[in-house]
């Protein structure tokens, strides 16, 4: 008798693990974090790149501002930054660096190398808060309006048209 209840049981468990198998194959893995346009960033605080104990945040956000998340090791980092420099260069957007799980002096060092396009650079060491944002891999870019409105979010390095995008939601 136990020996048949031990088939049943085993043969239950058998089709409850196919069920929860073939219910997951309905859910879709990726993660879309566009649904964050049109909405209010949460509140955030880094630490400053400068190794000072001060913080940014979403205080620092008082007009329209582009939000670039990068890192010295990130070679696509590495062929968005001429854009970044162009913006800064040619438009008064305010942009904030979070410098992303990086060695602070690796970043002070591209910053040197590569030129400095930042009103103001957070940093997060662990990517803990950066997942505040979405932030699922780097380069991203953001850019929030005064009221502290997602109005775009860019995934992977930033090219010729999205700096043009970029250019006509800062004029509107």
């Amino acid at each position: 008798m136990s020996k048949k209840i031990g088939k049943y049981l085993l043969l239950a468990l058998f089709f409850f693990i196919l069920t929860i198998f073939f219910l997951a194959l309905k859910n879709d893995p990726r993660y879309i974090s566009n649904d964050l346009i049109g909405k209010k960033i949460q509140n955030f605080k880094f630490k400053k790149l400068n190794g000072n104990n001060e913080n940014l945040s979403h205080n620092d956000i008082n007009k329209t501002t582009l939000i670039n998340f990068w890192a010295s090791w990130c070679y696509p980092c590495r062929l968005e930054h001429k854009y970044l420099i162009k913006l800064k260069q040619n438009t008064n957007v305010k942009i904030i660096g979070i410098n992303y799980k990086d060695d602070q002096e690796n970043a002070q060092s591209f910053l040197q190398e590569f030129l400095n396009p930042y009103d103001l650079i957070g940093v997060d060491n662990d990517g803990v808060e950066s997942v505040k944002f979405g932030i699922f891999g780097i380069p991203e870019t953001f850019i929030v309006n005064g009221d502290k409105i997602i109005l775009k979010k860019f995934i992977g390095p930033l090219n010729q048209k999205n700096y043009q995008e970029i250019i006509n939601i800062i004029n509107k």
